[in-house]
C-alpha cells in the first residue's frame, strides 16, 4: 500500500448557517493524487449522502474540479456538493475570497457559479445542468402514488434528469408533503429498476419564510430521506417550468429537511430570457481537520 499522506478535509452544513441544520458534506481539499477506488472507499466510510473531492482543474476556464460520489456511485452533478465544495474552495484559499463568479468543472461540465455577500455570511448560487424531462407512464404513477399513499390523480409528475434522475411529483400543499409516512422499499425497487436516484416531492406553504416546502426520498443510494437536496429543488423548478406554472414566479424559497430534525433553505430562480435555472445558499463549517489517507492500491 503507498505511504498514507496529509490531506486537508472540512465537514460543513449546506443549505444552512446554523450547524447540524443543513446537509452534511465531506470534502477532502487536496484530493489530486487519489486514485477513484480511494474515492469511492471514502464516500462510504463517511456515509454522509455525498462526498466531494476538490481537484485541479483541467481547463484553463475552470477555477477548480470537484469529483462527487454518494456512498454507492458517483454522481455527475449535485447540488448541495457543488455548493459545498465553491464554499470550502474559498475556505482553503483555492479560490480567492473576493471574487463574485466562479467555474466549478464537474462531470456534467462547466458549471457557472455566484457568490453573494462575500466574506463569512456568503451565499453560493450554482447554475444547475439543464434538465430533461420525460412522462411517466401509468404503472410507475401507480407504484409512486402507492407508495406515498396519494392517489395518483391528484398529483402532476415527471421523471427530471438533471445529472440525477428524480421523479418530480407535486402535491399541491405543503401539509400534504410534511405529513407523508411513504413506502421506501417501494421506491427503492423503483429506482433500482429505472436507474432513478429517488422521489421528490413539494407543494406551496403558506406562511413562513419559504414559499415551498420539499422532501426528497431517495433509499435507492442509501439515504431514507436527503436533509437538503439542491439537484432535485432545481428538478422542481425545471418541472414547473415545463407546464407553465407561475405560482412560485421566477424564484422562490425552499424550506426542506424538518421531517428529519434538519431546517435547510435553498434559494431557487430561473433567468426568464435563458431558462438556466439556479439554486443557492448559505454553508457552515462544523469540521476542520486533516485525514491520513492513502491509495487504496
Amino acid at each position: 500500500m503507498p505511504m498514507a499522506s496529509k490531506r486537508r478535509f472540512m465537514q460543513l452544513d449546506v443549505f444552512s448557517r446554523q450547524p447540524l441544520k443543513g446537509n452534511p458534506l465531506a470534502v477532502v481539499i487536496d484530493g489530486d493524487g487519489l486514485d477513484e477506488a480511494t474515492m469511492r472507499a471514502f464516500a462510504r466510510w463517511t456515509n454522509l449522502s455525498e462526498t466531494a473531492f476538490l481537484l485541479l482543474p483541467t481547463t484553463p476556464e475552470a477555477d477548480y474540479r470537484v469529483r462527487i460520489f454518494t456512498p454507492r456511485q458517483e454522481l455527475p452533478f449535485a447540488g448541495h456538493p457543488s455548493v459545498g465544495s465553491a464554499y470550502a474552495a474559498i475556505e482553503a484559499g483555492l479560490v480567492a475570497g473576493s471574487k463574485t463568479k466562479l467555474i466549478q468543472q464537474c462531470a456534467a461540465g462547466l458549471l457557472p457559479m455566484e457568490i453573494e455577500n462575500p466574506g463569512a455570511q456568503r451565499i453560493i448560487h450554482v447554475q444547475a445542468p439543464a434538465a430533461g424531462l420525460q412522462d411517466v407512464s401509468a404503472e410507475v404513477r401507480r407504484i409512486i402514488a402507492e407508495a406515498i399513499g396519494m392517489a395518483s390523480h391528484d398529483m402532476q409528475m415527471s421523471l427530471v434528469d438533471n445529472g440525477p434522475r428524480w421523479w418530480v411529483c407535486d402535491l399541491q400543499e405543503a401539509s400534504r408533503v410534511r405529513a407523508l409516512r411513504p413506502d421506501l422499499h417501494a421506491i427503492q425497487r423503483l429506482c433500482e429498476q429505472h436507474d432513478a436516484l429517488g422521489v421528490s416531492v413539494f407543494g406551496q406553504e403558506r406562511s413562513g419564510l419559504a414559499q415551498m416546502a420539499v422532501r426528497a426520498f431517495c433509499p435507492g443510494d442509501g439515504m431514507s430521506e436527503d436533509p437538503v437536496t439542491g439537484s432535485a429543488n432545481a428538478g422542481i423548478m425545471a418541472f414547473l417550468t415545463s407546464r407553465g406554472d407561475t405560482r412560485y414566479g421566477l424564484s422562490y424559497l425552499a424550506s426542506q429537511g424538518r421531517e428529519i430534525g434538519h431546517d435547510g433553505y435553498v434559494s431557487v430562480r430561473r433567468d426568464p430570457a435563458s431558462g438556466a435555472i439556479v439554486i443557492g445558499g448559505q454553508c457552515v463549517t462544523v469540521i476542520r481537520g486533516e485525514l491520513d489517507l492513502a491509495e487504496i492500491g
